[in-house]
Order: C-alpha cells, then sequence, then structure tokens
C-alpha cells in the first residue's frame, strides 16, 4: 500500500525555512587565515629587527680593566663607530660598484633567455628551460667552491689560462665572484620574466603580425615594456642580494687572499661578531638595512615615475 503526500503539505514543506549554518564574518575569517602568516612574521622578521635596534643602542663597560662586563645604554655611540669605519664603507661602496655592473649584466641575460624561450622559432624548449634553470638549483656555496677551484692556477684544468689571468688577484676577484652570482640566478630571474611572458595575450600578437611586424619588432615593442614590472621586481631582488652577499666571497677567501674578512658589508657585520663585539656588528646591521631599503624603494620610484614619464 503507497501512501501519497496531498500538494499542500509538500508545498509547506518547500516553504519551510530551512536552518542555515552560521557564518564566519568576513573579517573574522581574514584574521584567521592571516594569522599563520602574521605570526612568523613577527617572530622571524619584526622581532629581530626590534631586537637589532636595540643591541645597537647599548655598550659594554667595565669597571677596571678586569671588571665585570655590563651593557648600558650608550645613544648613538656604536653608529658613530659605524661611520668612522672605513672598512665597511669601503665594502659598501665595492657592493655598489659590483651591483652597477653585474646586476644589469645578469637581469639582460634574463631577459635574452626569457625571450628565446618565449619564440615560437627555437625548438627544444624544455631542453632550454631545464638547461637555463638547473644552475640555480646549484647551492651557492657549491658554486662558489667550483668556480674557485676553476679559477684557481693549481687546481684549474685550465692552466694555460689561469696562469696567465690572476682571476683570484685583486683586480679581478670582485668580477669572479660576480661570475659565481650571474652564473648562478641568471635562470631564476629568466623564469620570472618568462612567466611574465606567458601571460601575454596572444591576440596582441596576432593584431601585430597582421600590421606586418616581425618577431624582433615584436620582442621589442610589445613583450619588453609589457614585462617591465616583471624586470623592475627583479631588479630589487638583486639590489637587495647584492648588499648581502656573502656566500660567495666568503668561500673565495680560501682561494684568494685578496678577499679579507670586511671584503663585503656582511662579512664586516660577521667579523665583528666574532670578536665579539655584538652591539657593534648590530649596529652595521641596521645601517646595511636602511641603505639596502634607501636603494631598492628608490630604485622602484624612479622607476614608477619614469614609467609614467
Amino acid at each position: 500500500m503507497t501512501t501519497t503526500v496531498s500538494a499542500p503539505t509538500r508545498a509547506a514543506r518547500e516553504s519551510a525555512p530551512r536552518p542555515r549554518r552560521p557564518r564566519v564574518p568576513f573579517k573574522s575569517a581574514i584574521l584567521i587565515l592571516l594569522a599563520p602568516f602574521a605570526v612568523l612574521f613577527v617572530l622571524f622578521y619584526v622581532l629581530p629587527i626590534i631586537f637589532a635596534i636595540v643591541q645597537s643602542l647599548l655598550v659594554v663597560r667595565r669597571e677596571g680593566t678586569f671588571g665585570k662586563a655590563e651593557l648600558v645604554f650608550g645613544g648613538l655611540s656604536q653608529y658613530v663607530q659605524v661611520f668612522q669605519n672605513e672598512a665597511f664603507w669601503s665594502s659598501m661602496l665595492r657592493m655598489l660598484a659590483f651591483g652597477v655592473v653585474q646586476v644589469p649584466v645578469m637581469l639582460g641575460l634574463a631577459l635574452i633567455f626569457a625571450l628565446l624561450l618565449d619564440s615560437p622559432l627555437l625548438k627544444g624548449k624544455r631542453f632550454f628551460r631545464l638547461a637555463f634553470f638547473v644552475p640555480y638549483a646549484v647551492p651557492g656555496v657549491i658554486a662558489a667552491i667550483m668556480w674557485g677551484a676553476l679559477f684557481s692556477p693549481n687546481l684549474s684544468p685550465f692552466t694555460a689560462l689561469t696562469k696567465n689571468v690572476d682571476f683570484l688577484g685583486a683586480d679581478l676577484v670582485l668580477w669572479s665572484i660576480a661570475n659565481v652570482v650571474t652564473w648562478v640566478y641568471v635562470g631564476y630571474n629568466m623564469l620570472i620574466i618568462y612567466s611574465s611572458l606567458l601571460s601575454i595575450p596572444s591576440e596582441i600578437y596576432e593584431a601585430a603580425r597582421l600590421d606586418g611586424a616581425g618577431q624582433f619588432r615584436i620582442a621589442w615593442s610589445i613583450k619588453i615594456p609589457l614585462v617591465r614590472p616583471a624586470i623592475v621586481m627583479t631588479a630589487i631582488f638583486s639590489i637587495i642580494g647584492t648588499l648581502q652577499l656573502l656566500a660567495e666571497p666568503q668561500v673565495f677567501r680560501s682561494f684568494s687572499s685578496a678577499v679579507t674578512s670586511t671584503f663585503t658589508p656582511n662579512m664586516t657585520v660577521y667579523a665583528t661578531a666574532s670578536i665579539p663585539n655584538a652591539n657593534l656588528a648590530a649596529a652595521f646591521s641596521v645601517v646595511l638595512a636602511v641603505t639596502t631599503f634607501v636603494l631598492s624603494f628608490g630604485f622602484m620610484k624612479w622607476m614608477q615615475k619614469k614609467g609614467n614619464a
């Protein structure tokens, strides 16, 4: 025996209000999603910066020659020593010269490689994409050891060249390190620019071809202007990385006496902290961080004004 539900009863059930699930407020959802990042950001970025600033304002005082060391507030005395330290500012100028030459060369190569991968004329794109990126997979320390051995007259298989050209001498060692950094990071920057090229709509290329534009003209007039934000971003990353250079020159110290313990700003900080003089090292770090911020932010604003002109 079957039962039938009358039309009024069915309509009453359908029109009855359904229980709603409790909704999380929009602002609360944002806070929940951002909480893990915010906690890690504060713990590993904000607090170390605050700690470094506090440490840079302290000095070690002793009562007598062998008295107990005591940390007291020293004001800006550590920063006075920073600005009087010739080795630190020499390392800053050295890295600025390094960046003026190395960064444009590296980004120029990255742009050329990205344009080649994006060109329909290139065959074997998968192979070349992997080949260009593989050096970035090599740790910087390993890359520096490998290139240092290649530049060393006693270790290099190219002795005919290394015995006649002193790649590890005072005149060329900076550019030998620049060669290592370029070899490692060209592929990384290439992928960023290449990803930006892939986001360009194909209709733009079709319209350019209908107007008679060739591959070079498309690359120069369409691709490069449209990937300009990616180039600016990689340039900012490169400026920051240049002033923070540590691993490669630290490794080259074992190959060349021209690389001193204060060869780069970060090496100066490391050497000062090893004395130990953590408070002066903190002051070096704060000045280095401010300089890095000013240069990278200034470059970004300059590029924005140039783009709007």
